[in-house]
């Protein structure tokens, strides 16, 4: 069995790539070095190492590449454009939040061969199906086993493989299934033997016991008996004699029970691990919301200092983090500017050591990418320290280089009473700026004193000691606004929050204003209403760009909550649930009582409001597969529990875990039932964290996955696994029974 190599070897490209090239590896204009890299036999494993590096190498998974750019296309081939000509130069881009890999070829052949031949693997790894995936998980393993790469693996091997694979097992019985897989009684396993061993490794007790339950013999699931199983315990109701029929024909490997209108447990196993099966509702992972509500009816994926790929201070300033900002579907992004001493502007984080980038540059950027994710609209959030001259420059790059996706105009020429849609705005970038005067009156061309959004914010917030609030800012005069950038701002005016009372007597549709967390934290016990022209933002006392909770401004109805998006964890993991559903457009339209003026609704008192049904939501924690480890040192096993976390109103703020399971991260099996009450189910996120015990310190963690409650598919459900940086990480996962039900 080689599911990968016979198909793909032939091909020109892939020749190339496993003879191996020379490349050169680029980090700066100063850092270019040659490394050797080829394609192992696997087909999906890219290995390479310095010519001079000894026994030194790295290696990385064609699975962990999100695509090749072709050419000049990052900041750091940019800067040596000169030097080495496009056609010699591409980018590898990794998923999540890890470094790009930046490459010079040697000749423009051997460089189509590697753009070419990486794509090619990229499809590949993307387009298989969940027996494709299983096969190369088989295959990847049997080479990581085959330590001297004679085809074969002895039992001494095979003990080792088994610590590689997070399993404890005692060496009787793994002597024992050795022994059953070699059938040719040699001392060592071909790889049709290793798949036989791997079968019965792998063998699922627990889905075997749910499958049985439902099949008269024990063999087969019966059309009628799947269409029972599909109706009584994943609650499908109608649809679930059509949708027997389609699981049958789509994860059924035997041609045999097709033919007999049958399921076999490998069939039965594969739909329970399929996306289908997930716990993920299909139709809420497509765009299927209402998108012509207006904008302030959405929750907004937004990102703070989009520009930083690290902390506040010191961090590097990069195209490359609006890039990944765009990419993982944030509809407003933030830009700091400030004046250039060429007359170009530039972008960083103000009295910091942040580098500098050119405003041009972050425009040009934003146009090849706004809408790659997304179709909805971006606003571009302009944090304005400039001179009314580089004002006026910024404005004519925005004009420029946007053209006509910069919305610069009324719809249809008429003052707005409500905001437009997403709908009615897909493909357009808002300017969200201060501006002079209203969209109502007339106003005359000389220039008003102005600020910007969070100098003014630092100037409200006592307690901010912070580069927000430096005295620096406080002394600094105000500064004028240029009448040209001002024209530019259309359904997104930036405005200084004068209290509740003014805000809801005299605040416009068109009109924002932005808190910082400290700040929207001290208002929101005052708060009766829904925030619905706010935009939240983080301390400035976060220097190392960490993030506070976006639920508690998401429950208060606040619709622009802007996350550091290079700094993974909790707070991202929330983030990213919610945005997960709706073809993750970057827009979740808000609950019914948070877009209805007449509904008061209290995130401390949800029984008050009208509709009010809680629900409860139990989760049975069956089992665990194939968890990667934590501690990479020989032998070191994981001891896996699992926590689920409640994150909503006040009220469903909850978190309750399994015990651990000893030395066992390959199939540990729990079996424990978790119990919830949710009183708000339209803004509650649950969480599933995976951690290693340690009773010594702190957890490690293994791995987690968000999503909105909303979107849960109760039953049998696998939760495939997301890495802290919110990869995937296949084919960890969970295996649990979740139960939702009104509270009585």
């Amino acid at each position: 069995m080689d599911p990968e190599g016979s198909r793909i070897q032939d091909d020109p490209y892939i020749q190339v790539m496993m003879a191996g090239s020379t490349l050169r590896k680029v980090k700066s204009r100063s850092w270019k070095k040659n490394r050797y890299f080829r394609l192992l036999e696997d087909g999906l494993t890219i290995w390479y190492k310095s010519r001079w590096a000894g026994r030194g190498h790295s290696t990385f998974s064609v699975t962990d590449l999100e695509a090749v750019r072709e050419g000049h296309q990052s900041e750091v081939l940019l800067s040596i454009a000169e030097e080495f000509p496009a056609e010699l130069c591409f980018t590898l881009v990794f998923h999540g939040r890890q470094g790009n890999l930046d490459l010079v070829a040697e000749s423009p052949d051997e460089a189509q061969a590697w753009i070419q031949g990486v794509r090619m693997l990229i499809h590949k790894a993307q387009t298989m199906d969940e027996k494709e995936r299983l096969d190369q998980w088989v295959w990847d393993w049997f080479h990581k086993a085959d330590k001297n790469k004679d085809g074969k693996m002895n039992f001494k091997e095979v003990k080792k493989l088994l610590k590689m694979m997070n399993v404890e097992m005692n060496e009787d019985h793994a002597l024992h299934l050795f022994t059953m897989a070699d059938k040719s009684e040699s001392g060592s396993l071909e790889i049709e033997q290793f798949v036989f061993f791997y079968k019965m490794l792998t063998q699922r007790d627990e889905v075997w016991k749910v499958f049985q339950d439902y099949s008269e013999d024990g063999e087969k699931l019966m059309l009628e008996e799947l269409q029972s199983f599909l109706s009584v315990e994943q609650h499908e109701g109608e649809q679930s004699a059509q949708h027997a029929q389609e699981l049958i024909e789509r994860y059924e490997p035997s041609e045999t029970a097709k033919k007999q209108g049958a399921m076999s447990l490998d069939g039965f196993q594969m739909y329970l691990c399929s996306q289908e099966g997930s716990i993920f509702k299909p139709e809420h992972q497509d765009l299927y919301q209402d998108m012509s509500q207006p904008l302030s009816h959405y929750f907004i994926s937004s990102s703070h200092n989009t520009y930083l790929l690290e902390d506040q201070l010191r961090g590097q300033s990069s195209l490359e983090a609006y890039i990944q900002a765009l990419k993982r579907g944030c509809r407003c992004v933030e830009v700091d500017c400030w004046d250039g001493y060429d007359g170009d502007p530039v972008v960083y984080h103000g009295h910091t050591l942040t580098s500098k980038i050119l405003f041009k540059d972050v425009i040009s950027t934003l146009k090849e990418y706004a809408f790659r994710a997304s179709e909805f609209p971006v606003i571009l959030s302009i944090e304005n320290h400039c001179s009314v001259e580089q004002q006026t420059v910024m404005a004519q790059y925005l004009r420029q280089i946007l053209g006509d996706m910069l919305q610069t105009t009324l719809l249809d020429g008429q003052v707005p009473q409500q905001l437009p849609s997403p709908q009615e705005l897909k493909g357009k970038i808002l300017l969200k700026a201060k501006k002079i005067g209203g969209l109502e009156e007339y106003v005359d061309e000389t220039c008003t004193d102005e600020v910007s959004d969070e100098e003014e914010m630092a100037n409200c917030d006592a307690e901010m000691a912070s580069t927000e609030d430096s005295p620096e800012k406080k002394s600094k005069a105000k500064s004028k606004m240029s009448r040209e950038l001002s024209d530019l701002v259309v359904y997104c005016k930036s405005v200084h929050f004068d209290g509740f009372e003014h805000a809801h007597s005299h605040a416009k549709c068109y009109e924002i204003s932005s808190f910082s967390e400290s700040k929207a934290k001290n208002v929101l016990q005052y708060l009766k209403l829904n925030l619905l022209h706010f935009r939240t933002y983080p301390s400035g006392l976060r220097t190392d760009s960490s993030n506070y909770n976006p639920q508690d401004m998401w429950s208060v109805g606040c619709q622009i909550v802007a996350l550091n998006f290079q700094t993974a964890g909790l707070e991202m993991d929330l983030n990213d649930g919610l945005f997960r559903q709706n073809g993750c457009c970057g827009y979740v339209i808000k609950p019914n009582f948070m877009r209805d003026g007449n509904t008061q609704f209290s995130p401390d008192k949800p029984e008050e409001r009208e509709g009010y049904k809680p629900l409860r939501l139990s989760i049975q924690v069956i089992s665990g597969q194939q968890l990667p480890k934590v501690n990479q040192k020989e032998g070191s096993i994981v001891d896996p529990l699992v926590r689920v976390e409640i994150y909503g109103v006040p009220q469903d703020q909850a978190k309750d875990e399994t015990s651990h399971i000893n030395n066992n991260g390959f199939n540990p099996v729990w079996n424990e039932t978790l119990d919830f009450t949710i009183h708000t189910p339209e803004l509650a996120l649950v969480c599933f964290v995976v951690e290693d015990h340690d009773k010594a310190s702190r957890n490690d963690f293994i791995g987690q996955y968000t999503l909105p409650f909303m979107c849960i598919q109760p039953g049998y459900r696998h939760i495939h696994l997301l890495s802290k940086d919110g990869t995937a990480i296949p084919p960890s996962s969970l295996f649990v029974n979740i139960s939702i039900s009104e509270l009585t």
